[in-house]
């Protein structure tokens, strides 16, 4: 079966429209933080859509004022100020960010699924050192259904590229986060089959973002390069 690879990225940015940035006065550290967005998922996300020649789809605006990779209802779907103001507000808010968002990616999955390819997503994340005075030991995690066999399967073949070509990063799945936990991948999974929609969320350690650019940068082209190489054995497997 042939593949179609898409990439998003739900956390890219810490953007705040300016018709809502009253709801966020004397919270710019906030919005600084890992709560206001994913360091680094962006560029990681740009690059693994041009190393692969995939559709990307990603956003800026802050998960606080509208967690994209949310269900709407979730308790950090908005934050506090954004709730306090009302169903009006907070409707306008999915109407105008979120909902395009979805609709854009679920396009392209539907799209795909009708010209019968498998659809490999790959959702851009980052995570936050340290949390609750808890270290966080990995410095790259892949997350997945466990139940899912083509998710399992890819996230060993990239987990084995990409300790082969960086022996030194220590990798781990479904870590720090559950990956069949609430998100977008887990919406997609409960429209489509195993057989058609794969959904991984790539998590990388923020600390590197962080770091220095020599450290920084060869880490993205381990990533991606491991990716090249789980899907090309993912292609020849499916065509055999």
């Amino acid at each position: 079966m042939t593949q179609f690879v898409l990439i998003t990225c739900e956390h890219g940015g810490n953007q705040i429209p300016s018709a809502y940035r009253h709801f966020f006065r004397g919270r710019r550290g906030l919005l600084n933080s890992h709560r206001g967005y994913d360091a680094g998922a962006l560029v990681m996300a740009q690059e693994l859509a041009a190393a692969v020649g995939a559709p990307l789809v990603s956003a800026t605006v802050s998960r606080l004022l509208v967690d994209l990779n949310r269900s709407v209802g979730h308790a950090r779907f908005h934050i506090d100020t954004v709730r306090a103001a009302g169903d009006e507000v907070c409707e306008a808010i999915v109407k105008r960010y979120y909902d395009p968002y979805r609709a854009k990616v679920e396009r392209h999955v539907a799209r795909a699924v009708a010209s019968r390819r498998r659809v490999i997503h790959i959702s851009a994340h980052s995570f936050t050192p340290q949390l609750d005075g808890e270290v966080r030991s990995a410095d790259v995690a892949f997350l997945y259904d466990p139940a899912r066999p083509g998710e399992v399967a890819l996230c060993e073949r990239w987990k084995t590229a990409l300790q082969v070509l960086a022996p030194h990063l220590n990798v781990r799945r479904n870590y720090p986060y559950a990956g069949k936990g609430d998100g977008l991948t887990r919406s997609l999974r409960r429209r489509y089959s195993p057989r058609r929609y794969v959904g991984i969320e790539l998590e990388i350690n923020q600390k590197h973002v962080a770091g220095p650019p020599r450290r920084w940068r060869p880490m993205r082209l381990a990533i991606v390069e491991s990716l090249r190489r789980a899907l090309a054995e993912t292609e020849l497997i499916d065509r055999n």
